[in-house]
Parts: C-alpha cells; sequence; structure tokens
C-alpha cells in the first residue's frame, strides 16, 4: 500500500490522552525515532498504522490531519518549509529528471509501478517517492531498476539524457510538482494525498444503508462515480462503496468513500468489505486472535465477527480512503 507523509496533530492527541510515546510505538510496533519523525511529519505512515493511531488514541481518523483552520499555525509553517527544503534539494539534483526518465520509460514498456518495484526489491512506495522525483537512488538501486526494465544502467542513464534533450520530460514533472504541491498544502484529507485522475477516468461508487449498520451493494444500481486513485488506474475489478453506516464508530466520518480492490491480499489492521451475502456487506476493521485466525471488529455497539476460511474469500481490501 502507498505510504505518505503529512502534517499532524498526533503528538496533540498523544498528550492529550496521557500516552507516551513508547506506548505508541509499541501499539504500531516501530522505534522511538520513528514515532518522532512521525510526529513530526517527516516519516511516512500508510493507512493500516493510520487507523491504528486513531483507534489508539480513541480519535476521528481525520483530526489527526493539520487543518489550516484548527491546528497551529506554526506546525503549517514547520511543514511547508521542510517540503519546500527538500523540493530544492531535489530540483538540484535532478531526481526530478529521472523520476520522470523513468516513468516515461516504464509505460512505454507497459510495466505497472508494482512490477518494477517488486523486480528492484523494493517496496512499492520507495519506487513510487523515486518515480515522483523526491528520493535518491543508489548505484545498485538503479541497476536494479534498469535490470527490472529490461536494459543496462548504462542504456537507461543515456535514454533518460535522451527524453529530457528531446524535451518529452517536462510534461512528467509538471504533473509531478501539482502532486507536491498538494503534499505541501495541508487540507486534513487523505484523499490530499492521491495524484489526481486523468479527465474522464472515474471509477463506480456503490452502496446504500442497509439493516443493522450493514450496506447493500448492487452492482446494477451505481451511486455515483469518483476519481480513480492512482493506484487503482490499472485494476479493473476495482470499485468504491459509500460509507453509509456509523457501525465503524467515528473513526471515519460517513461521507467518506473506500476504494476497493477484490484481487489484494488482506491482512491484518486493514479496512475491509465483507459480503455476508450476494448483495449484502459489513464494513470492518481485521484483526486477528491468539491462534493467528483473522476475525472483524465493528462499533456501535462493538461486535466481532468470525471469519472462516470460506468466509475470506468475500473479502475485499480497501486500498483507499477518501474522506
Amino acid at each position: 500500500m502507498e505510504e505518505i507523509i503529512f502534517p499532524n496533530q498526533i503528538r496533540m492527541y498523544r498528550r492529550l490522552r496521557g500516552r507516551s510515546m513508547q506506548e505508541l510505538a509499541d501499539h504500531l510496533g516501530v522505534s522511538l525515532s520513528a514515532i518522532s519523525k512521525i510526529e513530526k511529519g517527516y516519516r511516512r505512515v500508510d493507512q493500516e498504522q493510520l487507523v491504528r493511531v486513531a483507534e489508539f488514541l480513541d480519535c476521528p481518523l481525520q483530526d489527526l490531519f493539520v487543518n489550516e483552520q484548527n491546528s497551529q499555525q506554526e506546525i503549517v509553517q514547520a511543514w511547508r518549509r521542510e517540503q519546500e527544503r527538500r523540493n530544492k534539494i531535489n530540483e538540484k539534483t535532478g531526481l526530478k529528471t529521472l523520476g520522470a526518465g523513468l516513468r516515461q520509460i516504464r509505460n512505454e514498456k507497459n510495466l505497472t509501478l508494482i512490477e518494477v518495484a517488486e523486480s528492484s526489491d523494493m517496496t512499492l512506495s520507495v519506487y513510487h517517492r523515486i518515480e515522483m522525483g523526491q528520493r535518491e537512488v543508489s548505484d545498485k538501486e538503479f541497476k536494479n531498476i534498469a535490470k527490472a526494465l529490461g536494459i543496462s544502467a548504462e542504456e537507461l542513464k543515456d535514454e533518460i539524457k535522451r527524453l529530457d534533450e528531446k524535451g518529452m520530460l517536462e510534461e512528467i514533472i509538471q504533473r509531478n510538482d501539482a502532486k507536491y504541491k498538494l503534499l505541501s498544502n495541508p487540507r486534513g484529507a487523505i484523499a490530499s494525498f492521491s495524484t489526481p485522475a486523468p479527465d474522464g477516468m472515474k471509477i463506480s461508487v456503490y452502496g446504500v444503508t442497509g439493516r443493522d449498520g450493514n450496506v447493500i451493494i448492487d452492482f446494477d444500481e451505481e451511486v455515483k462515480k469518483a476519481p480513480r486513485p492512482s493506484q487503482l488506474y490499472n485494476k479493473k475489478d476495482a470499485y468504491a462503496v459509500n460509507l453509509c453506516t456509523r457501525r465503524l464508530g467515528s473513526l471515519l466520518p460517513t461521507r467518506s468513500v473506500l476504494f476497493v480492490d477484490p484481487q489484494e491480499v488482506v491482512s491484518v489492521g486493514d479496512i475491509v468489505v465483507y459480503y455476508a451475502n450476494e448483495s449484502e456487506a459489513k464494513i470492518l476493521s481485521l484483526r486477528e486472535d491468539d491462534n493467528g485466525q483473522l476475525y472483524g471488529i465493528r462499533w456501535n455497539p462493538e461486535e466481532r465477527i468470525n471469519l472462516s476460511n470460506d468466509d475470506m474469500l468475500r473479502v475485499h481490501k480497501v486500498v483507499f480512503i477518501s474522506l
């Protein structure tokens, strides 16, 4: 799952709840240093970690994001200064050109982000940041990327240079800059960190309120369309669901849209759509018991949903959330 970096109010809520950095670190399974960087907005976190932080601090997920209307101004300004500093460094080192070149060549070879990332022995998040021009690349990493693209390191360097000289990378750099501008303009929503979908590229949204907090999903009855997140551009089976239920408590606002990839493997901490029958679904937060068996949790009132191996075939992973 793609990671994000954002200015946040995690430290404020942690102190309000009387919880220590060590307790939060233990809850997420990371170091104290990592928590410090996360709270300062300098280290990336993924959706699963965000959900776990919100649960640990007993606050709505969207409240963790800095909002210019209700957050301390120095936090917002410090975030912007840091992003501007990093952006200037990237411009000087030519990372934007490198990233744009890699994206152009990858697209020409009809390869996906995850295919190149896995073949290069990188996480999707790391490789995505390289293509965005936001991360330096070691010699070993560059050779691995070249191999994943089916060419030598020297051929890759020459091809990027050729594309740059022909002016073919400028449009990609401009699109990356537009996304980067979103990153440096905190709006208090997960959707602010996604790449805008190309014109006309939409995804169908389904779901109306059912009984007992369930969601009725009829794939013949589209509710609306929403911009398709970048990680679902090549996922034909992906769809989106209205969060028209309060059975996840205050974790997410009811106006949220959940983007679902039925082919993605689920794991502990994921938010999932579980089909109790052909059209009735439950939105669950996935957990694991002492025996390693997965189960789902929802609230208002709290309810545990046991999931057999057969049930897991009807569980679809939420890979992106628009608040």
